[in-house]
């Protein structure tokens, strides 16, 4: 087997939601192969149980990283260990697969960036909508509504039980506008491909079961250079209401674009991780009129066959990876995407929490 056939041996870092359902891909698909699971608590064993059973377990991951000696390890941990674990993969020779955010400050990200640049090895970050035929089409359909756009998105979460659990560690290190607003703010710059020139933002903290300098609603608006304007909601916990949850429409002078989730969207859906992500309709509507200012066409339902489960999309983001590394892609612009739309995140959170406009 030449080295080029040969698996790409990764080790598994973090077993939880995203983690196993990174660990399966990598179990299922051909190319890769696990040569190690690390987490702290009993994740591991669940999810090796769930595999088949067989891989090495570790609960320390320098140990892990040292005996395997991985050509590439998958970090799916809480964003607060994401710059360290890449940096010590990247610098043992490895490649990194990082679910997003990339790490938890700019700086940390930017460090991550330079880290692979001298190692020369390849970082993916977790963006999964840039995966989906549905998102990738809603960008596409934004781009011929003409400029300035205006883009409305949100995702609150009513989330109780496990998903309560998971957002409750993930907000002692980022808040919702940050750790999920990523990827709309990543999917509103891929629109406009415009400059961001200021942020507003606006938060509250509707518990104390997180920190006191934390807060689990937020909205934000950002501006960029060529008019085009666009917001995005995020709330999670038990309080969230689950009225208009749901929203991902762009308008522009042209009509507008709309994704139209009626299943995924419904009530009880907030916090499943597999209606985040479903599509099921877009409706483009066109702004045309007739001399007499009446609609020129009827709107149009995209219906898109190719729609993907999470466990699908996880397997295209390590089908993606493993390209990347086969084919040596060029990921430069995909890390600075990455750390563009945590920068702007970032300067989010910076006005919520001091009541200021943030210029980038």
């Amino acid at each position: 087997m030449t080295a080029q056939s040969s698996p790409i041996r990764v080790l598994v870092v973090g077993c939880g939601n995203m983690g196993a359902s990174h660990a399966t891909a990598y179990h299922t698909l051909d190319g890769f192969q696990i040569c190690g699971i690390v987490s702290t608590g009993q994740s591991k064993y669940v999810l090796n149980d769930k595999l088949g059973g067989g891989y090495p377990l570790f609960d320390d991951y320098a140990t892990a990283l040292t005996e395997t000696r991985p050509d590439a390890v998958c970090i799916s941990t809480y964003p607060d260990t994401h710059e360290q674990f890449a940096i010590q993969a990247l610098e043992a020779g490895c490649h990194v697969f990082i679910e997003k955010p990339l790490a938890d400050t700019v700086e940390g990200a930017e460090r991550v960036m330079a880290a692979a640049q001298k190692a020369d090895k390849k970082v993916v970050v977790g963006y999964i909508l840039r995966v989906h035929p549905s998102w990738e089409r809603f960008v596409q359909e934004a781009q011929n509504l003409g400029k300035p756009l205006v883009m409305r998105m949100n995702l609150n979460q009513q989330s109780h039980g496990y998903m309560w659990t998971v957002h409750r560690n993930l907000m002692k290190s980022l808040s919702p506008i940050v750790d999920c607003g990523v990827h709309y703010i990543d999917v509103m710059c891929q629109m406009t491909r415009a400059k961001p020139v200021w942020v507003s933002a606006i938060g509250a903290r509707l518990t104390n079961d997180i920190p006191a300098d934390n807060y689990n609603y937020g909205q934000l608006q950002i501006r960029f250079d060529d008019g085009s304007v666009g917001w995005y909601e995020a709330g999670w916990g038990p309080m969230m209401s689950e009225t208009a949850f749901f929203v991902k429409d762009v308008i522009g002078p042209n009509g507008c674009v709309s994704i139209t989730a009626k299943n995924a969207g419904a009530t009880g859906q907030s916090d499943n991780v597999d209606a985040h992500t479903k599509t099921e309709s877009l409706r483009v509507h066109r702004a045309d009129l007739t001399a007499d200012d009446q609609f020129a066409y009827a709107d149009e339902w995209i219906d898109l066959t190719d729609e993907p489960d999470h466990q699908e999309l996880c397997n295209r983001e390590q089908r993606y990876f493993l390209r990347a590394i086969r084919e040596n892609l060029d990921l430069t612009d995909h890390l600075q995407d990455a750390v563009n739309s945590l920068r702007i995140a970032f300067a989010c959170d910076e006005s919520v929490k001091t009541g200021e406009v943030v210029r980038l």
